[in-house]
């Protein structure tokens, strides 16, 4: 009786990726057997194409946000990054640590308990003696073995109220339990805005003050080039040793000034609780602004930086009115512009342009006399030579009202006279038209 052959068994892979239509790694399959061998070559592979594609490289490039996080890193002071899910805050930690070769240590703040900050109780032999240690956690207790580090609270707006009130003394007094963190360490958090985390609380105001506020965005070129394989560098600011007293200094007469000026401002609570989770005056947050506009200043850092860091320290607000009392220090004396008007240099920006031009009018009127007078006016016409004569039309007003009888009109007024009627009949034209289409 004939003997049937079992049919031979078929691969069932796809032919394309059949050992033999992969001389590569045909061999490995010549023992049927050991099939581990073929998925660990595969697996080889895969990792060899995930390499490829995290082999990126960076590029010196302005980036402002990126330069007032390394800016407050290095002055010591915790950051908070504000983003939407998926912008690139974690990425973005994890580049700078890379590049400051500092280990990074991360803590997702939400999924831990109160104790996991302030210590966790150890028994020892004779508690009513030695008392009850808190014990830290581990994490805590290699960045103090390490000496360095940067340590990232991330998912921050997702810590219930316990954990916040936990995170105070570490935030502020670098404690975790009985250990201090080493001055080598610098703290960097994140967290969603409320309505975009899960779950979300607003930060309790004394955590909110214990931070710098930066607020991550996205920029379309960075994100181009990065996903083409090239990233910004994040560098230490380069700080210029012999403008470390004059920086410090300056950050003092800027914001004890506009504190003189503005005491209201020493202390401001906002009434709203999601504008107390942000970034508000008071003397610890103005002392920390004190802190950046020094270090802002003796690295050199742009106009942009520093306002960044000051508004995400004590907010919009009195941020933007120091910045502009800032920019008000550096005006030139009014009485030096009246001495030699033929060889006053004045600002390029036209609100600072503005202001010298009033202050020189305001010091005529303050002493006024003939020659001071038309030093004001050989002043106005070389401010019309330099820069737009729309700023002049006020101040040569009010120059005008100070006229005494016995002062000839000067040449200088009557080469201003083209441009300020010009500048009249502008305006004027301007007003008639918002009002026709307020109609």
């Amino acid at each position: 009786m004939p003997v049937s052959m079992p049919a031979p068994a078929t691969d069932p892979r796809p032919e394309a990726t059949r050992p033999e239509a992969r001389p590569d790694i045909a061999h490995l399959d010549s023992a049927r057997p050991d099939i581990a061998h073929l998925d660990s070559a595969r697996l080889d592979v895969a990792r060899r194409l995930l390499d490829l594609l995290g082999d990126t490289t960076t590029e010196p490039r302005a980036d402002p946000q990126l330069e007032a996080l390394t800016l407050a890193v290095a002055a010591d002071l915790p950051v908070l990054l504000w983003g939407e899910p998926g912008i690139g805050k974690t990425a973005a930690l994890n580049q700078l640590a890379e590049t400051l070769e500092l280990p990074l240590t991360t803590v997702i703040a939400s999924v831990h308990e109160p104790s996991d900050f302030s210590g966790l109780p150890i028994l020892g032999d004779d508690p009513a003696q030695q008392g009850v240690p808190m014990a830290p956690p581990d994490w805590a207790v290699r960045l103090v073995r390490a000496g360095r580090g940067l340590l990232f609270l991330d998912e921050l707006s997702t810590a219930p109220p316990a954990v916040q009130a936990a995170l105070l003394r570490l935030v502020l007094e670098r404690r975790i339990g009985t250990l201090r963190l080493p001055p080598g360490v610098r703290i960097v958090a994140a967290a969603n805005p409320r309505s975009s985390a899960a779950d979300g609380w607003e930060l309790s105001p004394p955590l909110a003050n214990r931070f710098v506020h930066l607020q991550w965005v996205h920029d379309h070129e960075v994100v181009v080039r990065g996903l083409g394989g090239v990233w910004p560098v994040a560098t230490l600011p380069r700080l210029d040793p012999l403008a470390l007293p004059e920086a410090v200094a300056l950050a003092r007469r800027a914001v004890c000034g506009l504190l003189t000026a503005r005491p209201e401002l020493v202390h401001r609570l906002p009434t709203t609780e999601t504008r107390r989770g942000g970034a508000w005056p008071s003397p610890r947050s103005w002392d920390m602004t004190l802190r950046l506009v020094a270090f802002a200043t003796a690295a050199g850092a742009s106009r942009e930086v520093l306002s960044l860091l000051v508004r995400g320290t004590v907010g919009d607000g009195p941020g933007l009115e120091l910045m502009a009392s800032m920019d008000r220090m550096d005006l030139p004396d009014p009485e030096d512009l009246l001495a030699d008007p033929a060889g006053a240099e004045l600002p390029e920006r036209g609100d600072l342009r503005q202001a010298v031009l009033d202050g020189v009018v305001a010091a005529v009127r303050n002493r006024p006399d003939r020659q001071r007078w038309d030093s004001a006016w050989a002043l106005l016409a070389r401010a019309m030579e330099t820069g737009a004569p729309d700023l002049l039309v006020v101040p040569a007003t009010t120059l005008a009202s100070l006229r005494r009888e016995d002062w000839d009109v000067p040449e200088s007024i009557e080469r201003l006279a083209p441009a300020l009627a010009l500048s009249r009949r502008a305006d004027v034209a301007a007003a008639r038209v918002a009002a026709k289409a307020g109609r």
